[in-house]
């Protein structure tokens, strides 16, 4: 069965609207995606008909708030396949999950330890692993790419060591859209003792994931790139892992006891969330999964890459451009640049014809050093876009072309 994508689109609002007096052609989803109505409806009911804290409350709002808050979080659960619902913890975003896992981790590490991360990280998992190293005293080690943009699987076995305490790296790369063997990768790591967090941003949303069979020990990820609301995020982690998890954030929700004196920590997931959560965020990230459950993994997937084939052979038939990252196993993102033309030129005159799409380094300089390019224009493909739509980036990317030739 192929997908109905007029009627798809109906379900987003904002893509009747217009863009600088032209249609709204959206193409920047690698970034964040556009929210179904349901995902807005959801939000809505909870802010008019139970807004309240979750927990603890005394009255019927906050026990329907805290009944509608634990559902999301078992609807994360099951989307993932988390062993148990205690293993999903909520977050603000991918970011701050790996933050926690890495606070957690610098406490653990010490010199001589080695942490692996890749060339294609996001600074979000970069940064992050780096700045632990530098407090711990641990070796970060980075896993080399190829030129096509592929993840050099050889190079990350032989830098595998009896010293390697932890891999994280990225399940599909923002910047390139190269899927990477997480699970063969895992085992890998596993093999050696060290623990392994895979960074899902981009995975998340692009058919299904099970986290007991990929095998790593974290796996986190934002709602927003799942057609959910912004400031919402999940990190899964196996429970025997983070029953004992060092604890960053401390405050309400997640304690056990306190005096004057000292204070002990709760059992999870509340051990690891801190203050009042992002409830309405929750419960729209749950209307979104199940939203994008009424649909076929399989056809979502057909038609993704559908429209990659489209904009890759049109991109090869384009004087003057080049696309970054030709990964055998990518999902539907072009990441390109053209000759003679700086990457926020082509967005800023496409932009003008109402195709939305980013440029820059991604939130990945190093990668973009390591490719010898200054950043590039990323069209980002999802379940909502069309063949018009990449019809109309070409026709916009064509008049650039002569604008800036």
């Amino acid at each position: 069965m192929t997908l109905n994508v007029a009627q798809i689109r109906e379900q987003f609002p904002i893509l009747a609207r217009q863009v600088n007096g032209q249609p709204l052609v959206y193409l920047d989803n690698a970034a964040t995606t556009q929210k179904p109505q349901a995902v807005i409806d959801a939000l809505v009911d909870y802010y008019t008909q139970c807004n309240s804290n979750v927990h603890r409350g005394a009255h019927y709002l906050s026990d329907e708030a805290t009944k509608r808050y634990e559902a999301a979080r078992k609807t994360v659960a099951h989307y993932i396949n988390a062993g148990r619902p205690e293993e999903v913890i909520w977050t603000s975003g991918t970011t701050e999950g790996i933050n926690l896992v890495a606070n957690g981790m610098a406490q653990r590490l010490k010199a001589g330890d080695e942490v692996m991360v890749t060339e294609m990280e996001h600074h979000a998992d970069l940064v992050t692993w780096q700045q632990a190293c530098k407090r711990s005293g641990a070796t970060l080690k980075i896993v080399p790419i190829h030129d096509n943009g592929e993840l050099n699987s050889d190079a990350f076995y032989d830098l595998l060591s009896d010293n390697t305490a932890f891999v994280a790296m990225p399940h599909i790369s923002n910047a390139l859209g190269t899927i990477n063997p997480i699970k063969e990768l895992t085992a890998a790591a596993k093999a050696k003792g060290a623990l392994v967090l895979i960074d899902g941003a981009q995975g998340v949303a692009h058919g299904a994931i099970n986290v007991q069979d990929i095998g790593c020990d974290f796996y986190v990820f934002s709602g927003h790139k799942l057609f959910g609301p912004t400031g919402i995020g999940v990190l899964w982690g196996r429970y025997d892992v983070l029953a004992n998890w060092p604890v960053w954030l401390v405050g309400g929700e997640m304690i056990a006891t306190v005096t004057y004196q000292d204070a002990t920590w709760g059992e999870l997931p509340n051990r690891l969330e801190a203050g009042t959560p992002n409830i309405a965020g929750a419960i729209g990230l749950a209307a979104a999964i199940t939203w994008l459950q009424g649909f076929n993994a399989d056809d979502i997937w057909a038609h993704e890459q559908a429209l990659l084939k489209r904009a890759t052979e049109l991109a090869e038939k384009t004087d003057g451009m080049r696309i970054i990252g030709t990964a055998s196993n990518k999902i539907g993102v072009l990441s390109f640049i053209i000759e003679g033309t700086h990457p926020a030129d082509i967005g800023f005159i496409l932009d003008k014809q109402g195709v939305a799409i980013r440029t820059g380094d991604h939130c990945a300089q190093p990668l973009m050093k390591r490719l010898g390019v200054p950043g590039t224009a990323r069209a980002s493909f999802t379940i909502y876009n069309t063949m018009d739509d990449v019809d109309a980036l070409f026709k916009a990317i064509n008049k650039a072309r002569m604008m800036l030739a």
